[in-house]
């Protein structure tokens, strides 16, 4: 049931950076210079920390998403759904770790 609740949370929260992402680039249409300041607002580290937070939901609504596709496709995917969610959660580790520490490097060393 987590993991349903956790592919529902990331979901919303990427289409309210694709929302926002949208609203931020069509600025540059109106004020080029409004949008420029925009793009300097993202370069502080707390807009970096949501950098991270919007990595891992898009991971983790991805590799989640292909867990329910072979849940709903394989023949075996109903019995072994606990397995592919727990290789999720490998992957998912596996691959945030290194971003995690080439991003907080950049935000965070310069």
């Amino acid at each position: 049931m987590w993991s349903w609740v956790l592919h529902r949370i990331t979901g919303v929260t990427i289409f309210f950076f694709l929302f926002v992402h949208v609203l931020d680039t069509a600025v540059i249409r109106i004020d080029p210079n409004k949008y420029s300041e925009i793009i300097n607002t993202y370069k502080t580290p707390i807009i970096g920390l949501m950098e991270i937070a919007l990595v891992a939901c898009v991971l983790y609504h991805a590799l989640n998403g292909l867990r329910i596709i072979l849940i709903d496709f394989w023949k075996g995917g109903t019995k072994n759904q606990k397995g592919l969610l727990w290789g999720v959660i490998a992957l998912w580790v596996i691959v945030m770790i290194p971003f995690l520490i080439r991003h907080l490097s950049v935000v965070f060393g310069g």
